[in-house]
């Protein structure tokens, strides 16, 4: 669960703090105003690429920090800094940690699904990997690509087999001149984004150092030093405590408070003391840095990607180097990675077909809560295996969802005939099923509305409301009927102060809602008469707070006309 998110000098915001709540939490505001900027910081927080676009004009850098809560109860404090140069370190607990590090953990606490991420389903080559998701293959799936990757290189390395002797002598030379740049450079998975993380240590060293030393000596060595006048402090409030006991609680930490401040003027010391700002270390650094870019430019996109380039040229240089029957050897692995492969993405094609009518059901049932009652949903194959030169990463299927929103009409593609709404419910329903049952997760939406009105948006309301039942759900969106529905609303707005532009976030209270969806139903006109609807619409959303009122609505839908933003008659073809 996201328990805080603090956001300083990134694009229009200049600080901006929110301290979020268990249940459904809205963002709420005018077009432009920088809600996505709120989601986009979160990204960037949990590994999102960093760009110096990024800083607000005329700051050295932007930082996001945010506390999580997993399911276990233990937090993490997560925080990420980019500078206007484009550098960026990330931070979990106050221990430097690399951007995948971060990637990884957030796996664990937080989904997003952004803007225009409905999309994808358009594309019928995301199906396959939809489905495996949900149906828990993808290690078999993983399985199948390595093995598809195994017999991909043994098709190239048995063409290489069959070269004649000059084009195997400068094949094995430019290999061989490969191999020993990567093999020099020893590199490790990783190293170049801790060497960035250090890199920018050392080219803030004088600035660090000063830091600390202003600190340690405001805690400790200066007239007016902290840990110093505490004694005072504490003496008085002593006094207080034995005249109201509600200061007690404070005497009774005090031990623990001055613990924490000599713990940190010691870490004060002990960091500036362990940075080396000489030259040469930032030089070793820098040339380091320049060596692994270089291989990366010609190998791979990352470390990763050099390190698998060196043992497939190892391989390619071994079979090279091997005796004329090399090519019989070589059509032999390949029969029986081929093989293998094949007992792989057979068992992965039985297991596909199975869970997608699993996956289809359930589905059905999610899209009847979103009013979509009449929904059918199915996932087609291919009739027919692919054949050996067809083969593919994925496997020996191809699968492409095929729906029918409407009840007397034939199921069809669905990238044909959905509309905007239909589509956001369709990929709101597939992010319910992928969030699992992990209590501590939080789910993002941002503007899952699109294309939806009226009745659907309430019924999306309702049901993004039962969501937060399960996971924190945070989610911006233009549409009162949902606002209504969450637990906790922030207002954000886009104010101008000294010249600047800059975004605020408003905690709302009950008449600070009333205000906002009274603006959300009639814009800048809010009369009586608006607010007494926003009143109602508030005390509706109130009485029907329960999940099981998703299956009533769901009952309720059958038989009525489709609402706004649903497609007409499948758009006849």
């Amino acid at each position: 669960m996201l328990r805080l998110l603090r956001i300083r000098n990134l694009a229009v915001i200049e600080a901006v703090e929110l301290e979020l709540d268990p249940g459904f939490n809205v963002l709420t505001g005018e077009t432009g105003a920088g809600k996505s900027i709120v989601v986009g910081a979160l990204g960037l927080l949990l590994g999102g690429r960093a760009s110096a676009d990024l800083i607000r004009t005329g700051e050295p850098q932007a930082t996001i920090e945010a506390l999580f809560e997993d399911e276990q109860g233990t937090e993490f404090m997560l925080r990420r800094e980019v500078t206007s140069q484009g550098r960026s370190r990330a931070f979990i607990n106050g221990d430097l940690a690399t951007a995948s590090a971060l990637r990884d953990l957030s796996q664990r606490l937080v989904e997003i699904h952004g803007q225009h991420e409905h999309q994808i389903l358009l594309d019928p080559v995301s199906h396959l990997p939809l489905l495996d998701g949900h149906a828990k293959l993808d290690t078999l799936a993983g399985e199948v690509a390595a093995a598809w990757r195994e017999v991909r290189t043994l098709r190239e390395h048995l063409d290489r087999s069959r070269m004649d002797g000059r084009e195997r002598s400068a094949r094995l030379e430019l290999i061989q001149f490969q191999l020993n740049e990567i093999e020099k450079a020893a590199i490790k998975a990783g190293e170049d984004e801790d060497l960035a993380a250090t890199k920018a240590v050392l080219v803030n060293a004088e600035r660090l150092q000063r830091l600390c030393e202003e600190s340690y000596s405001a805690l400790y060595d200066s007239d007016t030093a902290v840990l110093a006048g505490l004694g005072q402090v504490w003496k008085r409030v002593g006094e207080l405590a034995s005249i109201d006991p509600r200061f007690v609680s404070y005497v009774e930490a005090r031990d623990d408070i001055k613990s924490q401040l000599e713990d940190l003027a010691q870490s004060l010391r002990r960091y500036a003391d362990g940075i080396d700002a000489s030259p040469a270390r930032l030089q070793q650094v820098e040339d380091r840095l320049a060596t692994l870019e270089r291989l990366k430019r010609k190998h791979g996109a990352s470390l990763e990607d050099v390190i698998e380039q060196r043992r497939v040229l190892a391989r390619e240089r071994d079979l090279l180097m091997r005796s004329e029957d090399t090519a019989e050897n070589l059509e032999r692995e390949l029969a029986t990675a081929s093989d293998g492969y094949l007992r792989h993405a057979r068992e992965l094609s039985r297991q596909r077909r199975a869970g997608a009518k699993r996956f289809a059901g359930q589905l059905e049932m999610m899209l009847g809560d979103l009013a979509m009652a009449h929904t059918r949903f199915e996932v087609r194959f291919n009739d027919t295996p692919l054949t050996e030169h067809e083969w593919a990463e994925s496997g020996i299927d191809t699968a492409e969802f095929f729906v029918s929103p409407n009840p007397g009409e034939e199921l069809r593609q669905l990238a044909r005939i959905v509309s905007g709404g239909e589509l956001s419910r369709i990929m709101l329903a597939l992010k319910t099923m992928s969030a699992g049952e992990r209590a501590g997760k939080t789910l993002v939406f941002d503007e899952v509305d699109a294309g939806i009105g009226g009745r659907v948006a309430d019924v999306v309301g309702l049901n993004l409301h039962a969501l937060g039942n399960r996971f924190q759900v945070v989610c911006i969106t233009h549409l009162p009927q949902i606002a209504a529905r969450a637990s906790t609303q922030f207002h954000i707005d886009k104010v101008v102060r000294g010249a600047r532009t800059m975004t605020a976030v408003q905690r709302l209270d009950e008449s600070g809602r009333i205000e906002e969806i009274g603006r959300m139903i009639a814009g800048t006109s809010i009369t009586d008469p608006v607010r007494a609807s926003a009143r109602e619409l508030l005390a509706s959303a109130a009485s029907k707070p329960n999940s099981t009122e998703s299956s009533r609505v769901r009952g309720q839908a059958k038989g009525k006309q489709k609402a706004k933003g649903e497609s007409e008659s499948l758009r006849r073809l």
